[in-house]
């Protein structure tokens, strides 16, 4: 599978649409670069990315899980803790990842397929993307981390 076509902007913030990780039963892919953001965090440019997701099939599903960060920690501006991602991840996604707090782990620039490394590789640490669909269903990422 390779890089998908970018789909419509997602709502909250401004995150693109994404293909799909292994754990939300996407396929290796992708072409191994990403577009190369400039930050203080290597953000775009790094080599792995630890995060956690949550993956839902219906578009309603995602935003009520989402909306639960919102009202949480992400109105108040504030990063969410990956504890309360976690437990989000448990109640909500329907990835086998969703057991483990939505946790894919580091994985290498490449792996993800298209746009979900896009997101992945573009969300600073701490942060939570916004919703975005993938040819698998919707996701939202929080990027714990980053490498080279």
């Amino acid at each position: 599978m390779g890089k998908d076509g970018k789909g419509k902007e997602a709502k909250g913030k401004g995150k693109q649409a994404a293909g799909s990780s292994d754990d939300a039963g996407g396929a290796k892919g992708g072409k191994g670069k990403g577009k190369g953001g400039k930050g203080g965090d290597d953000l775009g440019t790094c080599t792995f990315v630890k995060a956690r997701h949550v993956l839902c099939e219906k578009q309603g599903k995602i935003n009520e899980a989402y909306k639960k960060l919102q009202e949480g920690w992400l109105d108040n501006g504030d990063k969410v803790p990956p504890a309360e991602f976690a437990k989000v991840a448990q109640e909500f996604s329907e990835c086998p990842s969703g057991k483990k707090g939505g946790d894919l782990g580091w994985f290498p620039r490449g792996k993800m397929a298209g746009p979900f490394q896009e997101v992945a590789f573009n969300t600073p640490v701490g942060a939570t993307s916004a919703p975005f669909k993938s040819m698998h269903g919707y996701h939202f990422i929080l990027c714990e981390g980053r490498k080279n």
